[in-house]
């Protein structure tokens, strides 16, 4: 779950102290593996949930972590994320035989059943997705960090590497995400299921790059995130968004490299570990440190395993799709693992547990058939799969072995399943389980079904019958209770209005109402065109705005209809600015939407502009209090 006793670099002797811990912590490391310290002939899997709380009558984020956490004491494995929305479990690592992905199920359905039942008392639901449907820009201002010493040293470290003004998201999918944010804690909408496996420290290197060279596929078959604040973007929206979050660069008008601190990585891995850790400690600087007194080099001549802590706090602030992972066992030896972070969290547990089995199973069937995965294929074709199962899933092409071009789904059926269930039979797991979970994978895969697809299908669908804030709504709550259902995903019936019993839009903000699709005029543009404009797009209310997008005025159909009826058969050529409203009444995005109806009544307008710093960014009229007046009228007759 992350060391938590770090703080802020604040001066330049305390980031010399800890670089140098750092350094001999690499040291240590060397010796410990050139010395065989390392536990090996063992291989354990385990797990992180990470998971969103959400307000049961608006099935938006519930920033509740502390007070959940606080009725949640006894329960040592449940901790804190990024945001206050946020949850994370720790699952009991166990070896890869018999029943473990079985028996991690039970575990995973348990923990989570508990922790529901504390949440049903805060009137809070929790839901296992990798972007949460329903989470808005505004949900990740800083006031709903989690308020913990390591979240806000990371969240001030990242902000002070930035070379440009703001953190930039850029995504272009069904729909078109830009936008900037003023903190990293964007990070905070991704949800993952991140799963470990350890590995003998002479295998890293193999197991490490057959690890890489899964990701797409993986991937492509477990997308679950495919909406941000609305919009229908990459089939697996977390990894473009994870990136960018933490992006600190900026455009330049020169060619130089910089390097994301959340990254694929640049080439395979050639000997071992270290070269990870060396690497990063060369590309990124060191961000906080870690507020625990350990000189491992000392303690590598006393004999003692070190932990490594200002290693593992430098690993944290760096996010490969495949981390690599330092540990010590419980009997006292250090051991290496490979987490993978690719994985989104859901749509169900045991969804969740058929990526891992698949995964896993993949991981040790490739390593038992093929002795070095990197003669069979490209480092650059296996990051380009990698981010075509980012943007398309499951409906991916990807690049195989002897440049052979195969479809996600045939790649996953033929190849792939095959050789996972031959890993997980050599480490003799119940047949059983293997037929459970690859069948589900191998079912999502025939009937062309992920979390994605899924969400896509029912959400679109959806948004021709109603607005984005009720169509997301009951999106979030029809995941929720097929999720309590544990079935799998692709048994699962569509999404519609329907699921959503109760629905109260009292507590929306104008950000989440208005329409953002805006058709406008400047104050020069002929008054013919407007006409036009407004008749062939059917709308009411043209504002107008300066070539920086600032708003200058405001035209009415109205306006227009007693321009043209007392000017009829005049030949002078009128503009814009001869009828526009100079100074429209508008309101701000932050405001409630019962505010924007007051204002509305009491100025007498049937228009608001939505502005922020004089800039237009939004519109609201009375035909969209109308369309969501007529859906409750139609809800209460239902």
């Amino acid at each position: 779950m992350g060391e938590q006793r770090v703080s802020l670099l604040t001066n330049k002797k305390k980031m010399q102290k800890f670089v140098k811990s750092l350094l001999a912590d690499v040291e240590a490391l060397t010796y410990m593996l050139d010395n065989d310290w390392f536990e090996s002939g063992i291989t354990r899997i385990g797990a992180e949930q990470e998971m969103v709380m959400v307000e049961k009558s608006t099935f938006k984020p519930a920033c509740i972590a502390m007070e959940a956490l606080d009725k949640m004491k006894e329960y040592e494995w449940v901790e804190t994320e990024l945001a206050k929305f946020n949850l994370e479990t720790n699952l009991t690592p166990r070896e890869l035989k018999s029943t473990c992905f079985s028996d991690l199920e039970k575990e995973n359905s348990k923990k989570l059943t508990k922790i529901a039942k504390v949440l049903d008392t805060l009137d809070t639901e929790l839901v296992l997705t990798g972007i949460l449907p329903t989470l808005r820009k505004y949900h990740l201002d800083l006031d709903n960090l989690t308020p913990k010493k390591r979240y806000r040293a990371l969240m001030d470290a990242m902000s002070q590497q930035l070379i440009g003004n703001a953190f930039e998201l850029r995504l272009l999918g069904i729909d078109e995400l830009l936008v900037k944010h003023d903190s990293p804690l964007l990070e905070a909408c991704n949800t993952s299921f991140q799963v470990h496996l350890q590995v003998d420290p002479k295998d890293f290197a193999k197991m490490y790059n057959i690890a890489q060279a899964l990701a797409g596929p993986t991937m492509a078959i477990a997308a679950n995130s495919p909406i941000v604040f609305g919009k229908r973007l990459w089939h697996e929206s977390r990894i473009a968004l994870f990136q960018q979050s933490l992006d600190t660069r900026t455009t330049h008008e020169h060619m130089r490299e910089r390097s994301p601190r959340v990254s694929f990585g640049n080439g395979w891995l050639k000997e071992s570990i270290l070269e990870i850790y060396k690497e990063d400690i060369s590309r990124f600087r060191v961000l906080i440190s870690s507020d625990v007194e350990e000189n491992s080099l000392d303690m590598i001549e006393n004999n003692e395993v070190p932990k490594l802590r200002s290693l593992q706090v430098h690993n944290s602030t760096v996010y490969r799709w495949n981390r690599p992972c330092y540990g010590i066992s419980d009997n006292g030896k250090p051991h290496l693992r490979i987490e993978n972070r690719v994985l989104p969290s859901g749509p169900t547990v045991v969804d969740e547990v058929a990526n891992a089995c698949f995964w896993l199973g993949a991981m040790i069937g490739m390593a038992n058939e093929v002795d070095d995965i990197t003669k069979h294929i490209s480092f650059a074709d296996a990051r380009d799969n990698f981010g075509k199962a980012a943007k398309i899933g499951i409906d991916s092409t990807f690049t195989w072995f002897k440049d052979k071009k195969i479809g996600a789904i045939d790649l996953i059926v033929k190849h792939l399943i095959p050789i996972a269930r031959k890993g997980l039979e050599s480490r003799k797991v119940r047949k059983k389980d293997i037929d459970k979970y690859l069948g589900i994978i191998e079912a999502r895969a025939k009937k062309h079904m992920n979390g994605s697809r899924w969400i896509l299908r029912s959400y679109t669908a959806m948004m021709e019958e109603t607005t984005p804030d009720e169509a997301l709504a009951a999106l979030t709550c029809s995941i929720i209770q097929n999720q309590k259902t544990n079935k799998p995903l692709h048994e699962w019936k569509e999404a519609t209005i329907k699921d959503l019993k109760d629905y109260k839009p009292t507590n929306l903000k104008v950000s989440e109402f208005m329409t953002t699709d805006l058709f406008t005029v400047q104050k020069e543009d002929i008054l013919e065109l407007v006409s036009e404009m407004m008749k062939w797009k059917e709308i009411e209310y043209t504002p107008v705005e300066d070539v920086k997008g600032k708003l200058v005025g405001l035209i009415t159909s109205k306006d227009l209809l007693e321009h043209f009826t007392k000017r009829k058969g005049r030949k002078k050529t009128y503009t814009v600015e001869d009828i526009m409203i100079t100074s429209p009444i508008t309101i701000t995005e932050n405001e409630s939407v019962f505010e924007a109806m007051r204002l509305m009544r009491k100025e007498e307008v049937g228009c608001l502009p939505v502005v922020q710093n004089d800039e237009l960014i939004g519109l609201i009229t009375e035909k969209d209090f109308l369309r969501i007046t007529g859906r409750l009228l139609q809800r209460l007759e239902d």
